[in-house]
């Protein structure tokens, strides 16, 4: 994903940062614990698309 549009891009919901997880082509908010998908190196920001974190990811952070 692009840097410049990472940088730029915020939560859909909550209007906060963004973590880019490459390996699982995700846009993470942990304000809201949501992840987005990235599909075709575009970010899917719908929150019907996002999946909840789960407990461990949200220790993560």
């Amino acid at each position: 994903m692009d840097q410049k549009l990472l940088s730029i891009l915020a939560c859909p919901l909550c209007k906060g940062p963004l973590k880019h997880d490459r390996s699982a082509s995700e846009l993470i908010c942990f304000g809201d614990a949501l992840a987005f998908p990235v599909r075709d190196g575009i970010p899917v920001m719908l929150e019907g698309e996002a999946r909840q974190l789960t407990p461990e990811e949200r220790e993560k952070h």
